[in-house]
């Protein structure tokens, strides 16, 4: 459903132009969000610190530049999960095969903690959300991974401790998937509990998972709605990678 609307909106299909993701303003229930369809052939990854000093990227620019050595650019990007005060990753974090973060499975404090919680994973052209009891007894083969938490849908249903008048309310962040491994990441305008953001994703979306990656912080970077969104530092992040010569306007 989401993508015939994203056909007819745009006047081509998504899949005509796999390589760039597909960003757009949307309002559900009357709440403002940006969504952005990303296709299985795009080239999403993880990023963290710069491979060669080891220093911290921490922003949508970082990113850029590093790419830039190599003849790449960014088309998309958004923050990918929780860190701690010096941005390391809380949960499990795997950045190009090589597992930086290991998984935590225990239940815990605030957000990341309200199990159940999940792993946002790209392997083989896929791009998936894994519960992550399920990853820890599943363990895929995971090319880029990010932990984080709570699950926002879950095999098609809320997490189960949602309250629909929560009045926790916070402009959140999040991606879901579909069976076929294309993925939607979504930031809201404004403020919104868990459920009013879940619901995106299942009623609109029909997303059979999906995961939370933050609130507060949450950011994006697309530049074909003129949206770089400032602030301190960054922690894990996940962009589309394009050649440096691909148009973004």
């Amino acid at each position: 459903m989401w993508r015939t609307r994203l056909c007819a909106a745009l006047g081509a299909c998504l899949l005509a132009v796999p390589a760039v993701a597909e960003c757009r303003a949307e309002q559900v229930e009357g709440q403002g969000y940006v969504i952005c369809a990303v296709d299985v052939a795009a080239d999403l990854r993880l990023f963290l610190n710069d491979p060669e000093t080891g220093t911290l990227l921490g922003s949508f620019a970082g990113v850029d530049a590093h790419l830039g050595k190599a003849g790449e650019r960014l088309a998309f990007a958004m923050n990918a999960g929780m860190y701690h005060g010096d941005r390391r990753p809380v949960g499990l974090y795997i950045e190009d095969g090589l597992e930086i973060a290991p998984l935590v499975t225990r239940e815990g404090p605030g957000n990341f903690g309200l199990l159940p919680n999940g792993v946002f994973c790209l392997r083989g052209g896929r791009v998936e959300v894994i519960e992550t009891l399920r990853y820890a007894q599943e363990r895929p083969e995971c090319s880029y991974a990010s932990q984080s938490g709570p699950m926002l849908v879950i095999d098609g249903a809320l997490h189960p401790r949602f309250l629909i008048d929560s009045d926790s309310r916070y402009i959140r962040n999040g991606v879901g998937t579909s069976d076929d491994g294309r993925a939607w990441f979504v930031i809201s305008d404004a403020p919104v509990n868990f459920h009013r953001f879940g619901r995106v994703f299942r009623d609109r979306l029909g997303a059979e998972q999906a995961l939370y990656f933050d609130g507060k912080v949450s950011r994006l970077y697309a530049p074909r709605l003129g949206r770089n969104d400032l602030g301190f530092p960054l922690g894990p992040m996940v962009g589309l990678v394009v050649d440096a010569d691909t148009p973004l306007d």
